[in-house]
């Protein structure tokens, strides 16, 4: 019963924070909303002190998540929902597509070559498009993906052997959540989910930086005191150290 009421506790903080946020927008002057906008900048997501575009690592892929070209990010945007449409809703097969793809760039170029031929330009022949891939497209993709899941596991692992109780848990639940997730839908539509929250987030976050640090600033704290009282009822119980396994030589 106790474990419930905190539970309670912070779900009824949460609604709380939010209403108290959105009522703060809308009754703060001009001048009053000024004062707030300086005093969030010491309090950012993640403590983080650069922009939001050095943090996504600047470049073309910041641009295009931050739709500073909105025909960019709305072509990368529609060409993904296509894909998940095809694969997800009319049951199309990757093969398929890959077939489908392949016989329209052949009649595409036979076309092409034989229109060209039919009109005596033999020599513009040589302008037909080709696709050819660099040599170290496949190695460059595949040194980055296990590159990037190996820092996942070192991550995952380090938590598990050296990190604290709270970080543990944390991790524990996060993979729990994930779990759930997967178990609703399938891997390509927790992708999709992924690929527009990563086109949507952050250029709404841009946006509503000031209300979006200070909500989570708050709600950190609260999620803190509540921590305290379960660490004061349950985990001080647990006996201190860090988890790990012993080495034998």
């Amino acid at each position: 019963m106790h474990e419930k009421s905190i539970v309670e506790d912070v779900i009824g903080d949460l609604v709380d924070n939010f209403a108290e946020t959105v009522h703060k927008k809308k009754n703060v002057s001009f001048f009053e909303q000024d004062e707030d906008t300086v005093a969030s900048r010491f309090n950012r997501l993640f403590g983080r002190e650069k922009p939001i575009h050095h943090v996504l690592g600047g470049g073309k892929s910041a641009d295009v998540l931050l739709w500073r070209n909105k025909k960019i990010s709305a072509s990368v945007l529609m060409g993904a929902t296509a894909i998940w449409v095809l694969f997800e809703w009319i049951n199309f097969h990757f093969l398929s597509l890959v077939c489908y793809g392949l016989l329209l760039g052949m009649i595409v170029q036979f076309v092409w070559s034989n229109a060209s031929g039919a009109l005596n330009r033999s020599s513009s022949q040589s302008r037909v498009p080709r696709l050819v891939l660099p040599k170290d497209f496949f190695a460059d993709v595949g040194v980055t993906v296990g590159t990037e899941v190996n820092r996942g596991l070192m991550f995952l692992q380090d938590l598990a052997c050296r990190g604290s109780l709270k970080q543990f848990l944390m991790a524990v639940i996060g993979l729990w959540l994930a779990a759930i997730i997967g178990s609703c839908c399938n891997f390509l539509t927790v992708l999709y989910i992924g690929f527009v929250g990563a086109h949507t987030m952050p250029v709404l976050y841009e946006r509503y930086e000031d209300e979006v640090d200070g909500f989570v600033d708050s709600l950190l704290m609260k999620f803190h005191s509540h921590y305290k009282k379960i660490d004061t009822g349950f985990l001080s119980r647990i006996p201190s150290g860090k988890f790990g396994f012993k080495k034998y030589d």
